[in-house]
């Protein structure tokens, strides 16, 4: 079997294996990989970039140079490696329960599950900013946890799938921008940026096309993306958030409370704040992205050969 075809294969089977198990409860690589780069950093943290840089690239050094020693396992080494990295039905799942938490009123329970889906402060959060954070986070994650990992792995096969996850998680971890981090998480942060401009952009895209299928429009969500998403500190949050908040007809931003402090961040679109109901159709457009990205990425692959 050619290559490209093989990787083709791999990413279409490892999306099915995430849509039908989702994260694996125990032993989930990702975890296992946290705690070996926490491990790292007791050895390598010093307050410098340049520090932060060596680590960086003994962490992900280290997951790229496992891609290339497995990548001979062909469609079956391909699909274990998609379904390590992506998170795209656990993102769903987690939004339908926020969803259905809200529903019923069950703020302290909605509160309890907000960390699993972004780092805001849930006890600063009424009903409203609970929905607001949630569908944020959606946005985001699509491109991180979904998009990004088939378009790398598009590019790369195996070891760009595991790369890419291992750069999103050391962001995750340590690419903060407070005492401990500002100048050790910098090449994090920094690379977790360049990873993730094509895939942002891919999912802003796409996100506009597939805007009617939740009843948006694409020239809206086209639209709060040129107007909006340069305003956004992150040069790619601000783009998936700013077409969500265009297809869905909803404004984004604004105040936003974190264990840290507070920040005022730029408003995304210019409709009134999300519902409930708003949160459910972010969820289905959602999952509408990740399959037409999957299905864009086997294809690029298959092509490329």
């Amino acid at each position: 079997m050619q290559k490209g075809t093989s990787t083709a294969l791999g990413l279409l089977l490892g999306f099915a294996l995430d849509r039908a198990f989702g994260d694996p409860r125990r032993w989930h690589p990702v975890a296992g990989f946290g705690s070996a780069v926490a491990a790292l950093e007791s050895v390598t943290y010093a307050d410098r970039r340049g520090a932060g840089l060596v680590h960086e690239a003994l962490a992900v050094g280290a997951v790229v140079g496992l891609g290339v020693a497995v990548r001979r396992g062909g469609v079956v080494a391909t699909a274990a490696a998609t379904w390590t990295v992506l998170g795209g039905r656990s993102l769903a799942r987690t939004g339908r329960r926020m969803a259905d938490r809200l529903a019923a009123g069950d703020l302290d329970g909605a509160r309890a599950l907000l960390p699993s889906l972004c780092g805001r402060d849930p006890q600063a959060l009424d009903a409203d900013g609970l929905a607001r954070a949630a569908l944020e986070s959606i946005a985001e994650n699509t491109s991180d946890a979904a998009v990004a990992p088939v378009v790398w792995g598009a590019v790369a096969g195996v070891p760009g799938l595991l790369g890419y996850r291992a750069v999103n998680t050391l962001d995750a971890m340590i690419g903060y921008r407070n005492e401990r981090y500002r100048r050790f998480g910098w090449a994090a942060a920094r690379v977790d940026d360049v990873a993730n401009l094509i895939p942002a952009r891919v999912t802003g895209l796409l996100t506009a096309v597939l805007a009617p299928s939740i009843g948006g429009t694409p020239a809206a969500a086209l639209a709060a993306w040129r107007r909006d998403a340069a305003g956004h500190p992150s040069p790619n949050a601000g783009v998936v958030e700013a077409s969500m908040a265009g297809a869905l007809g909803v404004r984004l931003g604004g105040r936003t409370e974190y264990p840290h402090g507070v920040e005022m961040r730029p408003v995304l679109g210019d409709g009134p704040a999300p519902t409930v109901h708003d949160l459910r159709r972010a969820v289905r457009l959602s999952e509408a992205v990740q399959l037409t990205a999957t299905v864009i990425a086997a294809a690029v692959a298959a092509i490329r050969r």
